[in-house]
């Protein structure tokens, strides 16, 4: 079956007109320009068996979607090998070597670290706690990053709820705010935020975006609050612990030292300039290679430090981060050509959306429900830059950028708040949504399956949400 799904996307290929005419590619072809807004079907393939195959056919995606990931990640690259040559075996390995080996570093660091810190005591999961871990998550992660406060706290709230049977929507709340709209504050909060500040935005000019961060978190953790509370009403009370009272108390404190570490080491990357070198022929920073070996370090040290104890209290497995590594591996390889086609702007398959974003409005749904499906960081970028194109034509970027923040600041508004905000509306929106997915279902929660994450609860809480942001500040 694969075969032949195989056979008839490269036969495909052969027939579009201008694709088969391709003579072996030189680096000087623009693959965003060159490639049909259809190349990205292998990627809307691997986004369709994540969402419907756990349905469909559960117990061969649970043994066999690391291979479903390849297969799909196949599709995509043997035909853009075949056609593109030296160009398509470079963008390959700049989307593993810039892009998905440091993303998963920085999962695996976090995931590693925050595994070794356990909070024990008594946490009962009342909506009065519950909405407590909430904000202080929500807080939390323009601080530490949204990957680092949900990798934190998704462990403590899961055992305060372990005794009740209505706790889906617990985490579901739990990936809007910490995952996501927390992060909406500083640069390190998520990481297209930390890409504006690295073209020139100041560190805390993203607290623009207070009073639209405020307004969102205030409703949501309403709205979570009464919801909880109905559900909370519908729980055996007998079976909550009634064990007496446990002071809380954190075992493991020195992972926080190692949390530390990762932070400072992804702000250090952003802000030392310590030279390029070639790897494969990619260019990379020396400082985001010492980013990456700080991460590797402090995921060790975590795992020397941390007594076995302490992991095996919070039940602490590998299998949460392979998913992702497995997954997002495949995801990676396909989403080439539709970050190509945005990358081209005007010139690409995408060109009409470019050209009808004018607004603060368009720009806030544009760059967000791209941000729904597409890596954050470049959408960000993409939308950045056409602001920039739009409004100052010609000028040098710095100069650019000082008259973005000072005189347009609607637009840059709604450019970082639909990256940050919208990476909620799925699964795949942010690099912890999925974590958060896996290690929720590891402890025995049955969550949503894809579709059922959108069609439930992010499109008709935060999709409502976000119409009303956008008629009160855009």
């Amino acid at each position: 079956m694969m075969k032949k799904i195989f056979g008839i996307f490269l036969s495909a290929v052969l027939l579009v007109p201008g694709v088969s005419g391709f003579c072996p590619a030189s680096a000087a072809v623009d693959i965003g320009v060159a490639l049909p807004l259809w190349s990205a079907l292998p990627f809307a393939g691997i986004l369709l068996s994540i969402a419907l195959m756990p349905l469909i056919v559960p117990r061969f995606w649970h043994h066999h979607f690391p291979k479903v990931s390849a297969f799909w990640a196949l599709v995509f690259a043997l035909p853009f090998l075949y056609f593109f040559r030296e160009v398509a075996v470079h963008e390959i390995l700049h989307i593993v070597i810039i892009d998905y080996i440091p993303f998963i570093l920085l999962l695996w660091a976090l995931f590693t670290v925050s595994g070794g810190i356990y909070v024990r005591g008594s946490l009962k999961g009342t909506p009065a706690v519950n909405s407590v871990i909430l904000l202080i998550g929500t807080l939390l992660a323009s601080v530490i990053g949204t990957t680092g406060a949900s990798m934190l706290l998704i462990r403590p709230i899961l055992r305060s709820n372990a005794w009740r049977i209505h706790k889906v929507h617990t985490i579901i709340f739990f990936i809007f705010l910490v995952s996501n709209i927390g992060g909406a504050l500083t640069p390190l909060g998520d990481p297209p935020l930390f890409l504006g500040f690295l073209h020139g935005v100041p560190f805390f000019w993203t607290l623009h975006i207070l009073p639209e961060m405020a307004f969102a978190s205030v409703i949501l953790l309403a709205l979570y609050f009464v919801l909880d509370t109905y559900y909370y009403r519908k729980e055996s009370k007998t079976a909550m612990p009634d064990d007496a009272p446990e002071p809380l108390r954190i075992e493991g404190k020195r992972n926080f030292i190692f949390l530390a570490g990762i932070i400072g080491a992804v702000l250090m990357s952003g802000t030392a300039k310590m030279g390029e070198i070639s790897v494969f022929g990619i260019h990379q920073t020396v400082e985001n290679l010492a980013k990456d070996a700080i991460l590797i370090g402090m995921g060790l040290l975590s795992l020397a430090a941390t007594r076995r104890e302490v992991r095996a209290g919070n039940e602490f497995t590998w299998a949460p981060i392979l998913e992702v590594a497995y997954l997002f591996a495949g995801i990676f390889i396909t989403i080439i050509p539709a970050l190509a086609i945005l990358k081209a702007g005007d010139k690409g398959a995408l060109a009409w959306l470019i050209q009808s974003v004018n607004t603060p409005a368009h720009y806030f749904w544009a760059t967000g429900a791209l941000s729904s499906f597409l890596d954050n960081a470049p959408t960000y970028l993409t939308f950045f830059n056409s602001a920039l194109g739009k409004f100052y034509p010609g000028l040098p970027e710095a100069q650019a950028v000082s008259g973005l923040i000072v005189e347009k600041i609607p637009y840059l508004a709604a450019i970082s708040a639909g990256a940050v905000f919208m990476g909620a509306n799925t699964y795949i929106g942010n690099a912890p949504n999925f974590m958060v997915k896996s290690i929720a279902e590891e402890a025995g929660v049955k969550m949503p399956s894809f579709f059922g994450y959108m069609f439930k609860y992010s499109i008709p809480v935060l999709v409502v949400l976000f119409v009303v942001i956008t008629f009160i500040f855009f």
